[in-house]
């Protein structure tokens, strides 16, 4: 099959590249040239495990290209998946659909022959039927069909996600359309993936529902975590008490500071809307939202707690600031939150964050990044674990106690056992475990 991929932003890149070891020849198309300039000297512009490795793989045996010429790339291909961003349009909170539009009226012009449209782009409810209306307007009808195929990669096992997905999902009520999508997919039947195939408004809203309930699961949990700590139960115990239940699940049952990323907070505030444009307010949707948005400021009162109420003047480290470890993507990251308020109250920020550096110094104002876990540490008075990297988890904890100036962490990610860290001297705090006092 001859795949076209509009754009090569996260979703773009990771599904053309998939698509290409799938042995399609895919043009990834963006008109952002220097981004394609990047691709075709061998950079990749993302931060994705494997995803460099693999994108070289699929260049050099010529399935995998990159170009700016979207017209040339679309009149040479099968099917055109749209993989542009939606980002939240301010106000409303509803999903900002200008990318994909424009990019529906450049196809509609570029189209030679049947072809199939794909939205991998996340989009609302009855995005398909609009993008179908644009391209009717240049071409005829038999000539293309409007087929939904969300994504459902997570960032940092993307290419795993895509590779192995737990299901396929595809809306189009065209049997010609359906086929040239079982062609594409084909390999996946060898290790007998689910494809659902649906309707367009269904497999939209699949995509905005899941994401929705996970965000929920989490926000579930941590206000239970809120509950363990006041009552002096271990969250820890609960999650596993309860998500060995088949019925619930043990994913997505882990406390934290907060959800964030690229989908979830997305996600969450575009269904809202449309069932609020629809005359049907999920409120407890909108109660996750709200709930996750004060969680993050929590978070750092949490930090101001464990530094006996105040940290003006005081030297705080950081680790960790991207969302979630194996991505350097920083969009809604909890320390988006966290840091500006410890700034805000007076204390002085050092941090450290594997591959979020870059993206983390445009975003954030008064903080001094620093090359290595322990550099931060120097002379603190508190050091915030905001994000698990692996790096994290097995700190030199006598290194960490020499270093600061008063041996106080507070872990966001429960990373560590709290006898443990009494046992190395540090005043300790988590989220939702009973603490061991120190003697």
């Amino acid at each position: 099959m001859r795949i076209s991929m509009i754009g090569t932003g996260y979703v773009g890149l990771v599904s053309g590249a998939c698509f290409s070891e799938f042995g399609h020849d895919v043009i990834c198309v963006d008109n952002n040239a220097s981004k394609i300039d990047i691709l075709n000297k061998g950079e990749i512009p993302i931060f994705e495990p494997g995803l460099d490795t693999l994108v070289a793989k699929n260049v050099n045996a010529g399935r995998l290209s990159f170009t700016t010429n979207l017209k040339e790339a679309v009149s040479a291909s099968d099917a055109v998946f749209i993989g542009v961003g939606t980002p939240s349009r301010r106000g409303d909170g509803q999903a900002d659909l200008t990318f994909v539009y424009n990019a529906a009226k450049e196809i509609a012009e570029a189209i030679d022959g049947y072809t199939i449209i794909v939205n991998k782009s996340t989009v609302p409810v009855g995005t398909g039927r609009a993008v179908e209306e644009i391209v009717s307007k240049v071409c005829a009808r038999e000539d293309f069909d409007i087929v939904s195929n969300p994504e459902f990669l997570r960032e940092g096992a993307a290419i795993e996600d895509f590779m192995r997905p737990d299901r396929v999902v595809v809306g189009t009520s065209s049997d010609r359309a359906r086929k040239v999508i079982e062609a594409i997919y084909r390999p996946l039947s060898l290790i007998q993936t689910p494809i659902l195939f649906t309707s367009l408004e269904s497999s939209e809203l699949i995509k905005y529902a899941g994401n929705a309930f996970l965000a929920t699961k989490i926000t579930y949990i941590n206000e239970i975590a809120d509950l363990c700590e006041k009552v002096g139960a271990d969250v820890h115990s609960v999650a596993r008490g309860i998500g060995l239940d088949g019925r619930i699940g043990s994913k997505f049952l882990h406390p934290g500071p907060g959800f964030g990323g690229s989908c979830f907070p997305k996600d969450t505030r575009a269904l809202y809307q449309t069932s609020e444009e629809h005359g049907t307010p999920l409120k407890m949707i909108k109660t996750v939202m709200d709930i996750n948005e004060k969680r993050k400021l929590d978070m750092a009162d949490r930090v101001i707690e464990a530094c006996n109420g105040s940290v003006v003047g005081k030297k705080i480290a950081i680790l960790g600031l991207t969302f979630k470890p194996n991505t350097d993507d920083m969009r809604e990251s909890p320390s988006l939150d966290i840091l500006p308020a410890l700034s805000t109250a007076g204390a002085e920020l050092f941090a450290y964050d594997p591959e979020g550096r870059n993206e983390a110094a445009e975003l954030l104002q008064n903080v001094t990044f620093c090359d290595d876990a322990y550099a931060p540490l120097e002379d603190a008075d508190a050091v915030v674990i905001i994000t698990e990297w692996n790096e994290f988890r097995a700190l030199d904890l006598d290194r960490v106690k020499s270093s600061m100036k008063k041996p106080v962490m507070v872990d966001l990610r429960n990373i560590y056992e709290p006898d443990e860290m009494t046992a190395h001297g540090f005043d300790y705090s988590c989220v939702g475990r009973p603490l061991v006092k120190k003697n």
